[in-house]
């Protein structure tokens, strides 16, 4: 199996003893906290695109606490004003300037030189937080939340609660960024907390922003990679073969880059798999069709579909490059035609569209037992019986929140399957293992998405069935980064959920 492409994720505690054996010097923290100002500026900017970026006016207002936060969140504003060069910002010191640690202090220092008077701090003021010291009128385009790090515990000052309460309940900001974490989220959080638009975890995602708990707060993650984890820093990296290892990964973007890649020149169609599709209703005539796309767009060599007789004319005039098959209405006639051609796939992908009439949930179990492939289960699919039927095969289930309730009971007895629980924060588990996706958005909440994401995926796995992890980790990342090109684009709302096929080569072609 290939090494997946990700970072740990650690506890807040872990976090401290990584930073402190990683930045043993105010240099190494000078510099760390350069490249999280500017790798926080760079991500705001690029996902403020999908509300029509920041304007050439954009007015900030920037929270500033103690410590590093604070000095990371007054670099991005410095390097937000110095690219727009008609933006202001409102700096609110929460606790005056005096209370700034050194590094936050040379960071607010920097930024009245680099950017004159376009950068106002102030002091959250001796009557509190009340009107946001006066701020209460005006509308901003962006917030940064830089008042507390991952050390935070509770209790929070009134005054910062107050005035946190009041950023949440602002009328007019846009965009709200949080720095890290939100703050008040931590190993222990605070009744009041930051409630972002987007959290950027900087360096090193720490377990908070991914406990469901406080997903509300947290909105959308993003990871800011430092190099923290990079081979050079002389820190073994806590995986698998550490005595402590993290169980919770991030995945990276990286983990597209083989794709990138040159092809060999001496392969054909058979050198990239078969995948074989069962899919396809009339209830759901649709769902088949969007699967059977991605699987195209994914490079797979061949795509088998076998669906309803009736659908094949019009699906084979339209999509000629996949051989179509008609699938009969009985389940022994389905499975009888499947058995013929069995030799030929390299992979499976079982369930868009394909209904619940009762031949087809008798066909499903009975097939998954003669397959000796690789298979993805995705919504029909997914059913304990069929679960049941895979044994301890491997295979790829793409469930919603509701259809992993649905099957969650089966999968002890399936110590092979690789789960994608697709949601806000997609989940790829496998055994103890699990690893978050930080790419996607609202705008994949919409029909079709799924099936998109299952097509991808078992076209991946067609390529490289003896890897189930690898194709469902970099399906996931494929299909979000995909839909972050698509909201940059189009925005969320008004586009076709058959867009993102266009936006699945350029994800690639961009990857680092």
């Amino acid at each position: 199996m290939s090494p997946i492409s990700s970072h740990p994720i650690l506890t807040c505690a872990e976090t401290k003893a990584w930073e402190s054996a990683l930045l043993t010097d105010a240099a190494a923290e000078w510099a760390a906290m350069q490249r999280a100002g500017a790798a926080l500026a760079a991500a705001v900017a690029g996902d403020c695109r999908e509300i029509g970026g920041l304007p050439a006016t954009a007015r900030l207002l920037v929270l500033v606490g103690k410590g590093h936060n604070g000095g990371d969140a007054l670099l991005a504003a410095q390097f937000i004003l110095e690219k727009y060069p008609q933006a202001t910002a409102d700096v609110l010191l929460c606790f005056g300037e005096t209370a700034l640690r050194p590094l936050a202090g040379r960071a607010l220092a920097g930024l009245g030189p680099a950017v004159g008077q376009r950068a106002c701090s102030r002091p959250l003021g001796a009557e509190g937080a009340s009107k946001l010291a006066g701020l209460p009128s005006q509308s901003y385009d962006l917030c940064l939340d830089g008042l507390f790090g991952f050390q935070f515990h509770p209790p929070m000052d009134a005054a910062v609660a107050q005035l946190l309460t009041e950023v949440n309940a602002h009328p007019a900001i846009r965009f709200r960024a949080a720095v890290d974490l939100p703050s008040g989220v931590g190993a222990v959080s605070a009744p009041t907390v930051f409630r972002a638009d987007f959290t950027y975890a900087t360096g090193i995602v720490k377990s908070p922003v991914i406990d469901p708990a406080n997903a509300a707060a947290v909105g959308r993650l993003r990871y800011l990679d430092l190099g923290f984890f990079d081979a050079g820093t002389g820190l073994g990296e806590p995986g698998p073969g550490s005595p402590t290892p993290a169980t919770d990964r991030i995945l990276l973007p990286s983990i597209l880059a083989p794709l990138a890649q040159l092809r060999p020149s001496q392969s054909d169609k058979r050198t990239y798999g078969h995948l074989f599709v069962i899919g396809g209703s009339p209830s759901y005539p649709g769902a088949v069709v969007l699967a059977v796309r991605a699987a195209l767009r994914s490079g797979v060599g061949l795509v088998t579909a076998f669906v309803p007789e009736p659908l094949v004319p019009e699906y084979a005039a339209v999509h000629p490059e996949v051989m179509w098959v008609g699938r009969p209405a009985s389940s022994a006639g389905a499975l009888a035609l499947v058995r013929e051609r069995l030799t030929r796939a390299t992979a499976f992908l079982i369930g868009p569209g394909l209904g619940a009439e009762t031949d087809t949930l008798t066909l499903v179990p009975r097939l998954v037992n003669e397959v000796a492939v690789p298979v993805v289960l995705d919504a029909d699919a997914l059913r304990p019986e069929v679960i049941a039927a895979v044994g301890d095969k491997p295979f790829i289930a793409t469930p919603h929140a509701g259809e992993y309730q649905r099957i969650a009971p089966a999968l002890a007895g399936a110590p092979q399957g690789v789960m994608v629980q697709k949601g806000p924060l997609t989940r790829v588990t496998a055994g103890k293992l699990s690893y978050y996706s930080p790419f996607g958005g609202p705008v994949l909440a919409r029909g079709g998405s799924g099936d998109m994401l299952a097509g991808l995926v078992g076209g991946l796995l067609a390529q490289a069935p003896g890897d189930p992890l690898l194709a469902a980790c970099r399906g996931v990342v494929w299909h979000g980064r995909a839909a972050d090109l698509l909201a940059r684009t189009h925005g969320q709302v008004s586009v076709e959920t058959s867009q993102l096929l266009e936006q699945l080569g350029p994800a690639l072609a961009s990857t680092p």
